[in-house]
């Protein structure tokens, strides 16, 4: 597998260019809580996959991330659209720069999942630190909203077996509820669909890709969330 963390570093601008092949996920928010006038905080905002569209209607959003250069990225999209009601801040999910209840809606995408591989030893420790620092930000009947994998290259959920505890713990230690859907890719071309999947994913999938010409990739997420 690639090294994510590396090209979350160093190659943004291609990872973005990975994700903007996936479908709006707005109308997956609205379908939970409706989005007009809140204050949000987008956790692992990464290029701005969730913060760009939620700034749209939101009062305001404050988008976080561990990696400057992808914040770099969401800022230029912000200002691309000609939104004002916005701020980036680089930040570990364990302590947020943030004020206490300062939020009312806290998303976010693919991201809290490093934090909770059970290939780290203290993945259930990462876990309470984030939620504690979530709980600690959102008002009173606020509400958060997680966007995690649930496999790429399938058509119903198959999700990695070391995230298995970590997505069973947010239903039965922290009372989120839960569904799926899909985020399948749609590539230009079978020849950008094998160089992005094979830039993010692994060389096996990218095999397939071209072994099968695919131009449209198969993708399950699951979303939880949870009303405070």
């Amino acid at each position: 597998m690639p090294d994510h963390n590396a090209i979350y570093m160093n190659e943004a601008e291609r990872y973005h260019e990975l994700i903007a092949k996936q479908p709006n996920l707005k109308p997956v928010i609205e379908a939970i809580i409706p989005i007009k006038g809140l204050d949000v905080v987008d956790l692992g905002a990464g290029s701005g996959r969730l913060t760009t569209v939620l700034a749209e209607e939101a009062g305001s959003v404050i988008a976080l991330d561990a990696q400057a250069a992808m914040l770099r990225i969401t800022a230029e999209r912000l200002n691309h659209a000609g939104h004002t009601n916005w701020n980036t801040r680089v930040a570990d999910h364990r302590s947020l720069p943030l004020e206490n209840q300062s939020a009312d809606l806290i998303v976010s995408g693919w991201s809290i999942c490093y934090l909770g591989s059970d290939e780290q030893p203290e993945w259930e420790l990462n876990i309470r630190q984030v939620m504690s620092e979530i709980k600690r930000v959102l008002r009173p009947g606020g509400t958060v909203i997680l966007f995690e994998t649930m496999g790429t290259g399938f058509e119903t959920p198959n999700p990695p077996s070391f995230l298995i505890p970590y997505y069973t713990a947010l239903e039965k230690d922290y009372g989120f509820s839960h569904r799926w859907i899909r985020t399948d890719y749609t590539f230009d071309s079978t020849e950008q669909a094998e160089q992005l999947t094979r830039f993010f994913f692994s060389d096996e999938l990218a095999d397939r890709v071209a072994a099968q010409k695919l131009v449209h990739l198969q993708e399950c997420a699951g979303i939880w969330w949870l009303q405070l």
